[in-house]
C-alpha cells in the first residue's frame, strides 16, 4: 500500500486513478463506483442535466437574457462583467456584447499581480466593443498582507484574498451603479469542480485568518468599497436584500474553447497569456507551492473537465498529469517572492511548516452547512453562482 499524500499529509490510501477522467487519489474527497468512475465525474454529468447545451440551454439562457434587460431598462448598464484578460472572461465579454446585445460595464480587480499581456488583452477587448473598463485597485499594504498571511497558514488556498476581492469588487460595483446582474465566465465543463480544501470561499475564513496571522487590518466593508470583506454577512446584504444575481452564462453554452479562442483573436485582438490561470502572476509561485508542498496538480482538475466534456483526449491529459507546469517560471516566482517583500529564506521556511486546510482555523463553514437548503435555492434561482450548492457540499474534504 503507498502513501498517498493528500494536501500534503501522507494517507494510508491505495492509489488509484478514475477510469473516465484522470483524477486519482490525490484529490481530497475523491472516492470511485463500481465501474471506477470517481465522484467528480458524477458531479460533472448531474450538472450536464441541470444545465443543457443545445435548445433547451439556449431557451433557459434566452429567459435569463430577457430578465437581464428588463432589470437593466432606463440604465446606464444592464450588467456586470468580471473580466481578467484571459481567455475565458474575455469570451464571454464578447458573447455578451455581440451575441446577447447586454449593455456591460467591465469589471477587474488588481491586487499587484497582473500579467500585462492579460491587461493589454482587457484594453484591446473593451475598446473593440465599445464597454467601459473599470478596474478596482486594491490597497497594496492589506493584498501583500494577506498573501503573506496564507503562506504562513500553510493551507492549500494561497488566493482566497484575491478570489474574495474579485468577487466582492463585482458586487461593490453592482451596488454602485445599481445594476442587479453580475455575468461571470465560469463553466464546469472546462474548469471542473475543485474540491473544497484547494479553494474554500469564505470571507470570514479570510478576516479570521488575517487576525490571527497577518499584520495589517483590513479596512472596514462599505456597499461600494467593500475591499476584502465579503462574508456570510455581507453576502446576505447583496443578495437577498438588495437583489443582485450572479449568472454563469456558459453553463448553458457550447463552448469549446479553441474555436472561441479563435473568435477573440480575430475580432479582438486576443493574445494568449501564456497559460490557463496566468492573466495573473502570482499563479506561477501557487503551482510551486501545490507541487512541492501539497502535492496538488491543479492542472488535473481542469484537464479531467475537459476530458468529460470531449475537449481533451484522456491520453494527452495523463501525459500531462503529475508534470511541472510552463507557469512555474523560476524568474516569475523570484518576482513574486520580492514583491511580497520576503527573502529566498522567509520564502523556504514557509514551505516547511506543516501543511493545513481552512478546517485548522475558524471559519463560517458551520453556519454554511447549516444553510444548506437555503444555499441551494439561492444558487438554483441565481441569485448566488450556480456552482455554489455543490461546492461547499458536493465536493467534500
Amino acid at each position: 500500500m503507498e502513501n498517498v499524500i493528500v494536501n500534503g499529509r501522507k494517507t494510508d490510501l491505495a492509489y488509484r486513478q478514475c477510469t473516465r477522467c484522470v483524477q486519482d487519489t490525490t484529490v481530497p474527497g475523491i472516492s470511485f463506483d463500481p465501474d471506477g468512475q470517481c465522484n467528480f465525474c458524477r458531479l460533472h454529468d448531474k450538472l450536464e442535466e441541470l444545465f443543457p447545451n443545445g435548445e433547451e440551454g439556449q431557451r433557459r439562457l434566452d429567459s435569463i437574457l430577457r430578465r437581464i434587460r428588463r432589470a437593466g431598462r432606463g440604465k446606464k448598464y444592464d450588467c456586470i462583467v468580471g473580466i481578467s484578460g484571459g481567455r475565458d472572461s474575455t469570451v464571454l465579454l464578447y458573447r455578451t456584447v455581440r451575441e446577447w446585445g447586454l449593455r456591460p460595464i467591465a469589471v477587474h480587480f488588481d491586487d499587484g499581480f497582473d500579467n500585462p499581456v492579460a491587461g493589454e488583452n482587457m484594453i484591446n477587448a473593451c475598446r473593440a466593443l465599445g464597454v467601459e473598463l473599470r478596474t478596482i485597485t486594491s490597497d497594496w499594504r492589506e493584498a501583500k498582507d494577506l498573501k503573506k498571511t496564507f503562506l504562513k497558514a500553510s493551507v492549500p488556498d494561497l488566493n482566497l484574498g484575491t478570489d474574495i476581492g474579485i468577487a466582492a469588487s463585482l458586487y461593490g460595483v453592482a451596488h454602485q451603479e445599481r445594476v442587479s446582474t453580475i455575468l461571470i465566465g465560469q463553466s464546469f465543463r472546462t474548469e471542473g469542480v475543485k474540491p473544497l480544501s484547494w479553494s474554500f470561499f469564505d470571507g470570514d475564513y479570510l478576516r479570521n485568518v488575517q487576525k490571527q496571522l497577518g499584520t495589517v487590518t483590513p479596512a472596514p466593508w462599505k456597499p461600494d468599497t467593500p475591499g476584502f470583506n465579503l462574508g456570510v454577512k455581507e453576502l446576505f446584504y447583496y443578495t437577498v436584500l438588495r437583489g443582485i444575481r450572479a449568472y454563469t452564462p456558459m453553463y448553458y453554452s457550447n463552448y469549446v474553447r479553441s474555436e472561441a479562442e479563435e473568435t477573440i483573436r480575430r475580432e479582438l485582438g486576443w493574445v494568449y497569456p501564456g497559460a490557463h490561470y496566468f492573466d495573473d502572476l502570482y499563479h506561477s509561485l501557487i503551482k510551486y507551492v501545490h507541487r512541492v508542498k501539497f502535492n496538488i496538480d491543479l492542472n488535473m482538475n481542469s484537464d479531467a473537465a475537459l476530458v468529460r466534456s470531449g475537449q481533451m483526449s484522456r491520453e494527452e491529459a495523463l501525459a500531462r498529469a503529475g508534470g511541472i507546469y510552463k507557469i512555474e517560471d523560476p524568474k516569475v516566482i523570484d518576482l513574486c517572492i520580492k514583491r511580497l517583500g520576503l527573502t529566498q529564506e522567509e520564502f523556504e521556511e514557509y514551505l516547511r511548516l506543516p501543511p493545513k486546510t481552512f478546517r485548522d482555523y475558524p471559519t463560517s463553514y458551520s453556519y454554511i452547512r447549516l444553510g444548506k437548503w437555503p444555499i441551494w435555492l439561492l444558487s438554483r434561482l441565481d441569485q448566488i453562482p450556480k456552482v455554489t450548492y455543490d461546492k461547499y457540499f458536493n465536493c467534500g474534504a
